[in-house]
């Protein structure tokens, strides 16, 4: 266990500490939220075309 806290910074594991403070209410929305960013990034169709044409 000595060596796992070692390896992380003090700002990772409040990070980690206040990830364990939110509800499960709160840690579904936040899935959720991602879940549809996720779905959303999957169906963009990113096009490029020069702004200035030779």
């Amino acid at each position: 266990m000595d060596q796992e806290q070692s390896k992380l910074s003090k700002a990772e594991i409040e990070y980690l500490k206040e990830g364990l403070k939110r509800t499960y209410k709160e840690r579904f929305e936040m899935c959720t939220r991602l879940y549809k960013i996720q779905q959303t990034m999957n169906k963009a169709v990113i096009t490029h075309q020069p702004f200035i044409s030779k």
